[in-house]
């Protein structure tokens, strides 16, 4: 069985926040996908509310599109800390990391959340603008680290 790789993180020892290239993978005809660990909040002490949650993904989901070509998706994760970003090719964090900043600032001068209505989203009613806001405000006041 193979092994989930943030399962083999160890969430005691990571400081958040932070951009992690979790991993890159090699498809049978030799295209490439790199997975990215997005992590806002420390693992374990923090958690997003849910409603600022779907607001940051519906956001970073449009705003990342602009600035990143090949994205492939934009999910957040189960335990509420951070989102996984998935692109085609092999991609450097640091990039990542310019293109994550650029759009958190972006979002800081929006006045709506796209896609925030009951044909594009299936809780379009969970969804915090403010609560985004001040979590793209607290992050790129702490700055994003990059680790390996």
């Amino acid at each position: 069985m193979e092994k989930v790789e943030s399962f083999e993180l160890d969430h005691r020892v990571v400081k958040a926040p932070y951009i992690r290239k979790c991993c890159l993978l090699q498809g049978e005809n030799g295209d490439k996908v790199s997975k990215f660990d997005l992590r806002f909040l420390q693992p374990n002490k923090e958690a997003f509310g849910t409603a600022a949650m779907h607001g940051l993904e519906h956001l970073l989901a449009h705003q990342l599109r602009k600035e990143i070509n090949g994205i492939i998706d934009l999910s957040p994760m189960g335990c509420r800390t951070g989102f996984y970003l998935t692109i085609w090719g092999d991609i450097e964090s640091s990039a990542i990391k310019n293109s994550l900043e650029k759009s958190l600032k972006d979002i800081l001068e929006v006045n709506e959340i796209p896609a925030a209505n009951e044909i594009q989203c299936g809780n379009y009613r969970d969804l915090s603008l403010f609560g985004a806001k001040e979590y793209a405000k607290l992050v790129l006041i702490q700055g994003f680290s990059l680790i390996s």
